[in-house]
């Protein structure tokens, strides 16, 4: 990876694949993390209503200024833009999604550059922190933390209020500490079943006996595939955490013999039982256990920038590449080194390798505020 400024411009087209979000956020990932500027064209011309929408644009404007850049033409609607990254910096800074979009979407873009920063990050993420369509925020810390830590970063989560649809509303507060290089991982061998845990809540009006309708129906799904215990706590927010807005939903997950994390999730919806959306949350995790997955399908494009950064090679047995997947490391292979080989076993599972660039934080090797 070429960490000297480029004067040329990396051209992408947003329309290919995933044809989301999930383009822009990779690209502008590693264009902070290369110093390359970046043109983005076809932005989420996949969707309903192509374009930036609120979230996006608070994600751009996050990243701009973690790494002190000039971004053109960002505005909401915007379907093109141009990212100018600098130096990487160190602070506070704050993103606000003025609606309920994702907060954890906000982190998933933030978290790869501030873990190269120059000094300790603190990010202000405000916004949705239970959206549809996106992680839950407590699927990231749960879920996803324990598997970016084997890379040997982590970060540190402070809840302040949830957030819902519509209004959002919601507030996290994370701090990073930067890293001199992330090491290679081998996740290869599942282990058995150790234990199943989660939480099930609802807020707002709703009553209680949703969350321990949704908790019934995971345990019965789970009871299925092991005997081990399930340990799913019930609870309703406090008007303190969860001041607007109503919500239910679950997050599980699942601890091996050999380490592995796997997670599911859903949240509740009107027109669906909550038993059932219980039943497809232990659904996601029995389909991670029954394929021999280390890594689930959710958080296996989340470790994609990951391999692709740290120092060696990675191995990881995961379910079968999904959509988000497929663009992760078509974005990877495009803006850096990284080369990826997928090798498909059974039909159920897949291993992924990758020959990581061994990024250096040069901002701590040199003990500089610059790279």
């Amino acid at each position: 990876m070429n960490s000297n400024p480029s004067s040329n411009i990396f051209d992408i087209d947003g329309s290919v694949l995933e044809r989301g979000g999930q383009i822009l956020r990779m690209a502008l990932c590693f264009s902070a993390l290369t110093r390359t500027a970046v043109r983005i064209r076809n932005i989420r011309q996949g969707r309903k209503k192509p374009g930036l929408a609120a979230q996006h644009l608070a994600g751009v404007e996050l990243l701009r200024d973690i790494c002190q850049g000039r971004v053109h033409k960002a505005a909401l609607g915007s379907t093109e833009i141009e990212f100018h990254p600098g130096h990487i910096a160190h602070g506070r800074f704050v993103g606000h999604v003025q609606t309920a979009g994702s907060v954890a979407l906000l982190l998933q873009a933030a978290l790869p550059i501030a873990i190269f920063s120059s000094g300790p990050i603190t990010l202000d993420l405000r916004g949705g922190t239970n959206a549809d369509m996106a992680p839950q925020v407590d699927f990231l810390t749960e879920i996803f933390r324990p598997n970016m830590e084997r890379f040997g970063a982590s970060f540190d989560f402070d809840l302040i209020r949830r957030g819902y649809f519509p209004k959002g509303g919601g507030q996290c507060i994370v701090e990073v500490k930067p890293v001199q290089s992330l090491r290679a991982i081998n996740l290869i061998e599942s282990g058995t079943i150790r234990r199943f845990f989660g939480w099930s809540f609802v807020a707002g009006v709703l009553p209680v006996k949703i969350a321990h309708e949704m908790a019934s129906g995971a345990k019965s799904v789970l009871s299925q595939i092991s005997s081990s215990r399930v340990d799913v706590e019930v609870y309703k927010e406090s008007l303190d955490m969860a001041p607007e807005g109503n919500c239910s939903g679950i997050i599980l997950g699942c601890e091996t013999s050999a380490g592995a994390i796997l997670g599911g999730s859903a949240l509740g919806e009107a027109r669906k039982k909550s038993s059932q959306s219980g039943e497809e949350a232990a659904q996601e995790i029995r389909s991670a256990i029954e394929a021999g997955a280390c890594v689930d399908r959710h958080v296996q494009d989340m470790l994609i920038i990951l391999m692709a950064l740290a120092d060696g090679r990675s191995r990881i047995r995961t379910e079968a590449l999904t959509m988000h997947t497929k663009t992760a490391i078509y974005v990877t292979e495009l803006m850096t080194k990284a080369k990826f080989n997928v090798i498909e076993e059974n039909g159920r599972s897949v291993i992924i390798e990758c020959n990581g660039i061994g990024l250096r934080n040069i901002n701590i090797l040199n003990n500089s505020s610059s790279y």
